[in-house]
């Protein structure tokens, strides 16, 4: 059953949302910007209508496995299986099978995890998000120094050593993602967010 969990996750997370609303639009996100399927690079491209609508699907992406194996009596208070399930999901949106395994950085679908794991350390994650990007207008950056201090907050709110290790990997993950982002932070190349008009 817990494999079963997985899978969905997995699946659940592949959807390629960014992908599906740039195509009805006739553009194909992966030839556009960034080449990338995120809300970010949707904003940039399409407009912010859609960007909204995109953050909001991936994240929900992020949160709907983790509540699906919590309304479940046998598994709600296994937190290592919990954040398993939400890192399959993670996974499936940064390697969508449906996108011959290529996906997004997967910081709105990790938030949505976040959001249903460990709701308070998630919300503070959004807001180091917010007020980073408020000053840089980097996405990437925001997601970074978010994500950096993560393990620190659910430290200090004494969450559990599983959602520990989850926020630790997590923040792996994001960092892997974003490696050519950081090459291109530490150059001074990596581009600001300004919507399309």
């Amino acid at each position: 059953m817990s494999l079963l969990l997985c899978i969905f996750a997995f699946l659940i997370g592949s959807i390629p949302w960014g992908y599906i609303i740039g195509k009805t639009k006739g553009i194909d996100l992966r030839k556009e910007g960034s080449g990338n399927i995120g809300a970010t690079n949707v904003l940039r491209i399409i407009g912010k209508k859609e960007a909204l609508i995109t953050l909001l699907l991936d994240i929900s992406k992020g949160i709907l496995p983790v509540l699906v194996i919590k309304l479940i009596p046998l598994y709600a208070n296994n937190l290592f299986l919990v954040g398993l399930v939400g890192t399959c999901a993670i996974l499936g949106h940064c390697f969508s099978p449906f996108m011959k395994f290529r996906g997004g950085k997967g910081v709105a679908t990790t938030i949505g995890v976040l959001l249903a794991y460990a709701p308070l350390a998630g919300l503070i994650s959004i807001l180091i998000w917010i007020i980073t990007f408020k000053f840089s207008k980097i996405s990437s950056l925001g997601a970074l120094i978010s994500f950096a201090i993560l393990p620190i907050s659910v430290y200090i709110l004494n969450y559990s050593d599983e959602v520990l290790f989850f926020a630790f990997l997590f923040t792996v993950i994001i960092y892997i993602r974003h490696i050519p982002n950081i090459k291109r932070i530490l150059k001074g190349t990596e581009s600001k967010i300004k919507e399309k008009k």
